[in-house]
C-alpha cells in the first residue's frame, strides 16, 4: 500500500544553516528512509542539500527576507496592516495550495507562532479552514508572543492574533516540556493538548558508520534493541561463546531485549572448530535466543554467505554497542579490553590479563562460573545505576531520529485531525 506525502514548510530549508533546517533535514531523512513520500517547500533551499529522494519547491514569497515580506514586515511591527497585506497574502495561498496538492499531512515549522512572514501564516490558516482532509502538525520551537524580543513587534487583532490561537484541525507540536507548558498558555489550552516531540541525533553519524557499517549494524538489530554486548573475538572454545548465550538467555527472561554480537568466525577449515559452531548454533536455538546471539559470520547481505570483516568495522561496531563482554576462559593478554577503555565503552569480562593488569576497578571482572542469571541482574543493576551508561542507552534507543520517527512522528501521521 502506497504510504501519503507530507510537505515540510518552512520560510528555508538546507542549505540555510539554522536549528529549524537541521531538524527539517533529519524529518525529510526519516520520512526517506521509512519509505514514505516526502515533499519540502520553502523560500530558501536547495534540492541538493537534502536527502535523494526528497521533492523539493522553492516558493522565494514565503523567505522571511524576500523584499516583499520585509516591507510588509516593516508596517506589521509599527501596528499597521499595509494595502499590500491582502493581495499579497491571496496570492502566496494560491501558490501554497498548488505546492501542496497531494499531500495528505502538512509539518509546519514556526510558521504558527513567530510572526516573520504574517501573510504565510495567515494563507497557511485560510488553507487549513478550507481544506479540511489536510492534516497540520505545527512543530513550534519558538514563540513570538512570549519573546521578550520578539513581543514589541506584534499587536492585538488580525494577523497578529494568529501567533496566539489554537487553530481548528492542527496538531501543536513542541520541542521540550518547558516549551509545552509556553504555548499551552498562550493558546489557552490543556498542556496534554500540545505533543511534545523532541529533537533527535544522526545515530549513524555519530557512531562513525560507514555505508557498508550501518547497512551492518542495521542487520545486526543494533540500533533498536534495549542493550548491546560486543563480543570482538574469533569462534572458539577458549572465547566461551556458549556463556554468552545463556547470558542472553538471561537477560530476554529480564526484558532487556538484548544484542550479543560475536565479530569474528569460526575456522571453517577446522572441523572441530566447525562442530564447536555448530554447537553454539544449536544451544542459541534451544534457549530461543535466535534474534539475540548475532554472528557476524552469518549476518552478511546474502543468506548463507560467509561475512568477514576487518578493523574498520570491528571499530564502528564498537561504538555502536553499550558493553564490551569477553567470558574467555583464557586469553593472553586480551587487546579488547584496551580498545573498550579507548573508545569509552564499559567492560564486563572474566579475569584476563588486560583487565586485572591494566583496567583496574574500570572493568567489571567476573568469575566465569558465575550463574548466567546472578550476572544478567548484576549488569542491568549497573546499566541502571551508572548515569552516563543509562542516558547513553536512553539516547540511542530513544531520542535517534531513527527511533523519534517510529514513536513520536508515525503516530502523529494517524492522529485523526482535531
Amino acid at each position: 500500500m502506497e504510504k501519503p506525502l507530507t510537505a515540510i514548510v518552512h520560510y528555508s530549508s538546507p542549505p540555510v544553516v539554522g536549528g529549524v533546517e537541521a531538524v527539517m533535514r533529519a524529518q525529510a531523512e526519516s520520512f526517506i528512509g521509512h519509505e514514505y513520500p516526502v515533499r519540502v517547500v520553502s523560500g530558501q533551499g536547495a534540492a541538493d542539500a537534502l536527502p535523494v529522494g526528497v521533492d523539493f519547491i522553492r516558493l522565494p514569497e514565503l523567505d522571511s527576507q524576500h523584499p516583499a515580506v520585509l516591507s510588509i514586515s516593516r508596517e506589521l511591527e509599527e501596528g499597521r496592516i499595509p494595502e499590500g497585506f491582502g493581495p499579497f497574502r491571496a496570492r502566496l495561498r494560491q501558490m501554497l495550495e498548488e505546492a501542496l496538492e497531494g499531500a495528505e499531512t502538512i509539518i509546519v515549522h514556526n510558521v504558527f507562532t513567530k510572526h516573520f512572514n504574517l501573510p504565510f501564516t495567515a494563507a497557511l490558516a485560510e488553507i487549513l479552514e478550507h481544506h479540511s482532509s489536510l492534516r497540520c502538525l505545527a512543530w513550534c520551537h519558538d514563540f513570538t508572543w512570549t519573546s521578550d524580543h520578539s513581543r514589541p513587534k506584534v499587536h492585538e487583532g488580525y494577523p497578529w492574533d494568529l501567533l496566539r490561537t489554537r487553530l481548528a484541525r492542527v496538531t501543536y507540536v513542541t520541542i521540550s516540556e518547558r516549551r509545552q507548558v509556553e504555548l499551552a498558555g498562550l493558546l489557552g489550552c490543556e498542556k496534554e493538548d500540545v505533543s511534545v516531540v523532541y529533537n533527535g541525533v544522526d545515530a549513524s553519524i555519530l557512531f562513525g558508520l560507514s555505508g557498508v557499517g550501518l547497512a551492518l549494524v542495521e542487520r545486526l538489530g543494533l540500533l533498536d534493541c534495549g542493550l548491546s554486548l560486543l563480543m570482538p573475538v574469533r569462534v572458539t572454545e577458549a572465547k566461551n561463546v556458549e556463556y554468552a548465550i545463556r547470558l542472553s538467555a538471561a537477560l530476554k527472561q529480564r526484558g532487556a531485549d538484548p544484542r550479543v554480537v560475536i565479530t569474528g568466525p569460526p575456522d571453517p577449515h577446522d572441523p572441530a572448530s566447525m562442530r564447536y559452531f555448530d554447537s553454539l548454533r544449536a544451544l542459541r536455538s534451544q534457549l530461543g535466543v535466535e534474534e539475540e546471539i548475532r554472528f557476524v559470520y552469518e549476518s552478511g547481505e546474502v543468506p548463507g554467505q560467509p561475512l568477514l570483516i576487518g578493523m574498520e568495522e570491528v571499530a564502528q561496531l564498537y561504538r555502536a554497542c553499550d558493553l564490551l563482554f569477553m567470558p574467555s576462559h583464557r586469553e593472553g593478554f586480551g587487546m579488547p579490553i584496551l580498545e573498550a577503555g579507548l573508545l569509552g565503552i564499559p567492560v564486563v569480562c572474566t579475569a584476563v590479563p588486560a583487565a586485572e593488569e591494566l583496567g583496574g576497578e574500570s572493568a567489571f571482572i567476573f568469575d566465569p562460573n558465575l550463574d548466567p542469571g546472578t550476572l544478567a541482574d548484576r549488569i542491568l543493576s549497573f546499566v541502571r545505576s551508572n548515569p552516563i551508561a543509562a542516558f547513553r542507552l536512553r539516547v540511542r534507543t530513544d531520542l535517534t531520529w531513527r527511533a523519534i520517527f517510529r514513536q513520536r512522528i508515525e503516530p502523529l501521521l494517524a492522529r485523526p485531525a482535531r
